[in-house]
């Protein structure tokens, strides 16, 4: 089955940390209604503080938002390796493509400590963490062949296993990353690539590494979906946007690398330290739709076809419809026909 190329796509950010998977089931049919048209769902073993409070597990979600829309959906990110061997990752995400042609993929990243040291393993170093991702990919993209796959790799190991149950074309495998040497391999391996907002230069400078690691497989950078992930702050007034920023997503004024640290616990202990000062650049905290249409034109322009939009407040009815009837509709996607 050929796949079409999505471009043009504003999509709904599923918190697993903030909601329950009931309730993001309903916000993701709303927001189907409202002209979303994909679902990034967070893929958490605990939330960033107790207060959050919650995190369920979104691969038993996904079926179900799977049969109650017609939305495209996939992973935003799920970590190979630690929780999950890889071979189970292949076999749930040939599963929901088999039931759902053409509308899940999967996005992987290297993960965070917060969720993957219940395990009990070792955490590994940034670099060796980027080493296990890789392996991963190479195992998972194996099984996608459908045959019999055999792997031993510095970090992760397969013996004998072939996934039984296959789509007719297997899910797209898009990548997390923030750094240019994670974003030329992604290039390379991968179908697509996956980011948040960052200052323009950053951007464009992952970008290029991207097309560089696509081209030297001969891939054409131009018709590989360029992912990003929004975080925002939608409210009545300007005071309530950064009061809800505060309150319910401090994780989001945290300028420092957050993926050694262990427990919600920790994150609630550096939450007090948190303003809406620590915010800026980061997070948008506005009750000005049009500043909100602003921010995600700039990242259209930037190239991005996919953009996912989380509105950190609980406030997600009121956010869903207003950006369903006053951003998505005046954004001005390119013509890449």
């Amino acid at each position: 089955m050929e796949r079409a190329r999505h471009t043009g796509t504003v999509g709904y950010a599923a918190m697993f940390e903030q909601f329950h998977p009931t309730e993001l089931l309903e916000y993701c049919k709303q927001a189907e209604e409202a002209g979303f048209g994909s679902v990034m769902a967070s893929d958490h073993f605990h939330p960033w503080t107790p207060d959050q409070g919650q995190s369920a597990f979104v691969w038993s979600w996904l079926g179900a938002l799977g049969a109650q829309t017609n939305l495209r959906f996939g992973t935003g990110v799920t970590p190979p390796g630690f929780r999950y061997h890889p071979a189970i990752i292949a076999q749930g995400a040939a599963t929901l493509e088999a039931m759902y042609p053409g509308r899940f993929w999967l996005g992987l990243g290297a993960g965070e400590a917060l969720n993957e040291h219940v395990v009990g393993s070792y955490w590994p170093e940034a670099p060796t963490r980027l080493r296990i991702l890789m392996e991963s990919i190479e195992v998972i993209q194996k099984l996608f062949s459908g045959k019999v796959v055999k792997y031993a790799g510095d970090h992760i190991t397969l013996e004998s296993a072939k996934l039984y149950t296959m789509p007719d074309t297997p899910p797209p495998v898009y990548v997390a990353t923030a750094g240019p040497l994670m974003s030329k391999r992604t290039g390379r391996m991968c179908d697509g690539i996956i980011t948040v907002g960052a200052a323009e230069e950053k951007i464009k400078g992952l970008m290029q590494k991207f097309e560089e690691g696509a081209r030297e497989q001969d891939k054409d950078p131009e018709t590989m979906p360029r992912m990003i992930q929004l975080h925002l702050s939608y409210a009545d007034s300007q005071q309530e946007a950064e009061e809800q920023a505060v309150k319910e997503w401090p994780n989001g004024g945290m300028a420092f690398p957050k993926g050694d640290i262990r427990n919600p616990e920790d994150f609630a202990a550096m939450a007090n330290l948190v303003s809406a000062e620590n915010f800026k650049n980061r997070v948008l905290m506005s009750a000005d739709l049009d500043e909100h249409l602003d921010h995600l034109q700039h990242y259209v322009d930037l190239g991005f076809d996919e953009i996912y939009v989380h509105n950190v407040g609980k406030n997600q009815e009121q956010f869903i419809r207003d950006f369903g009837e006053r951003v998505i509709p005046k954004l001005n996607w390119p013509d890449r026909t």
